[in-house]
């Protein structure tokens, strides 16, 4: 289903997201500027998130109190 792969490649970012948060703590010099890379990447996977809620329904078998 097109909305699963979606949902898999929000879940990719929201890993990226962590990864660079944890580079972050690693570089000081370029924490700043990879916090705000992080937070960005994370707002993408949360738009892609709300784009297959929004736009192409719930997932059958989902509990929407569990997502």
């Amino acid at each position: 289903m097109p909305s699963n792969a979606i949902l898999h490649e929000a879940t990719q970012l929201y890993n990226v997201s962590d990864r660079l948060d944890s580079l972050a703590e690693e570089h000081p010099l370029v924490s700043e500027a990879l916090i705000t890379i992080s937070g960005s990447v994370r707002n993408t996977a949360t738009l892609l998130e709300v784009l297959v809620a929004t736009k192409m329904g719930p997932l059958a078998g989902l509990d929407p109190a569990n997502a």
